[in-house]
């Protein structure tokens, strides 16, 4: 009898401080606790990497307000994909600034998938990605504030339901006020690149 792939057990975090409220994800209750702990760390390791970089990206060592949510995309099949995203403001700052991250993982042995590592070896999947994404911005007439650059080998994602979601972060590719634009793409557009063993191709499977 096969086991079914059931969603992992996700606890909420909360860390509260001054100015300060985050949540983040920890996953409970997997058989295998050091691939639970791998998967918790990566978690945690990002959280804290969003609020550094933050300080980074504002020139600011403290901020009037930082906010960080999450959201679960993709729980199933062996799989959990999931986005953070970091909300701060910086004093004497008139807005705030945004930062989404992403991570997807295989839940049977904690491993985080690269985008690459979603696609066959030497299937040139940033090229294909590049001329989709550079489609829908033609159809959906997103204005850039400079030639669309291509995605990279690194682009941020994460997987949500049938769909592969590229993204970019504030004023990469646009101004401002458009926020982080999101370019999803089904799996089946791309199912002549992805690596059928990957979590693409278990998406696909019925």
């Amino acid at each position: 009898m096969v086991t079914p792939a059931l969603p992992v057990m996700i606890q909420t975090m909360v860390i509260k401080q001054q100015g300060t409220t985050i949540y983040y994800p920890q996953v409970t209750g997997l058989q295998n606790q050091h691939v639970q702990q791998r998967i918790n760390q990566t978690v945690a390791q990002l959280m804290h990497f969003l609020v550094q970089q933050q300080h980074e990206q504002q020139g600011a060592d403290a901020f009037t307000e930082v906010i960080g949510t999450f959201e679960i995309k993709t729980n199933e099949r062996n799989m959990l994909s999931l986005t953070l995203t970091n909300y701060a403001i910086a004093y004497h700052y008139a807005h705030g600034l945004t930062l989404k991250k992403s991570l997807t993982f295989d839940t049977q042995d904690g491993k985080n998938y690269t985008l690459q590592e979603l696609f066959r070896s030497g299937s040139n999947y940033t090229d294909v990605l590049s001329k989709i994404v550079q489609k829908q911005i033609k159809a959906r007439d997103i204005p850039l504030i400079g030639d669309f650059p291509g995605i990279s080998p690194n682009q941020d994602f994460y997987i949500a339901d049938k769909a592969l979601v590229l993204y970019f972060q504030a004023y990469e590719i646009t101004a401002g006020y458009i926020g982080l634009p999101m370019f999803p793409i089904s799996v089946y557009e791309l199912q002549d690149i992805i690596d059928e063993n990957g979590p693409l191709g278990r998406m696909m499977a019925d």
